[in-house]
């Protein structure tokens, strides 16, 4: 039995709307906009496979993280690491926002408790980690590699 938090699930962005109220989860987003005013970052990722079904927008408050999140991390086109908790999407989101979001994909919500910067991440081979992650994952459900340690080997 563990007195620690849970460990985050590493996934793709497009899989968070399939996640559970409450589960922590880790994340790549590219920054669209930030709303200072609820101190929320919209995140998105499109995948080149999904790119005409819907895109999963994620609505990720930063209120826990805000002393240690710099202007480059608001900037619309950053990309982030986000780990945080997955939770209900904001009540109010402006029609703007939701202009070119497809309404049959629902927005979602995230608590985070730490943003860090991507840098110049190739997106093509963190997006075919990650799925390999979850073959190797779901092959050998837990006795896999750490997901760091596979990052890190393919480079």
């Amino acid at each position: 039995m563990s007195n620690g938090p849970p460990p985050s699930q590493l996934c793709l962005l497009s899989a968070l709307p399939s996640k559970a109220i409450g589960e922590k989860v880790r994340f790549l987003g590219c920054v669209i906009s930030y709303l200072t005013a609820s101190a929320t970052l919209m995140l998105e990722h499109r995948q080149p496979k999904d790119i005409t079904g819907p895109v999963v927008r994620v609505y990720v408050n930063v209120d826990h993280v805000l002393e240690r999140l710099g202007p480059q991390q608001t900037r619309a086109g950053q990309w982030l690491n986000v780990i945080g908790y997955i939770t209900t999407p904001p009540p109010s989101t402006n029609a703007r926002d939701l202009s070119d979001h497809q309404a049959s994909m629902a927005p979602v919500g995230i608590q985070a408790i730490l943003i860090w910067s991507a840098g110049a991440v190739d997106v093509q081979r963190y997006e075919a980690v990650v799925e390999a992650l979850q073959v190797e994952k779901s092959s050998h459900s837990g006795d896999g590699v750490p997901p760091d340690a596979l990052l890190r080997a393919q480079g």
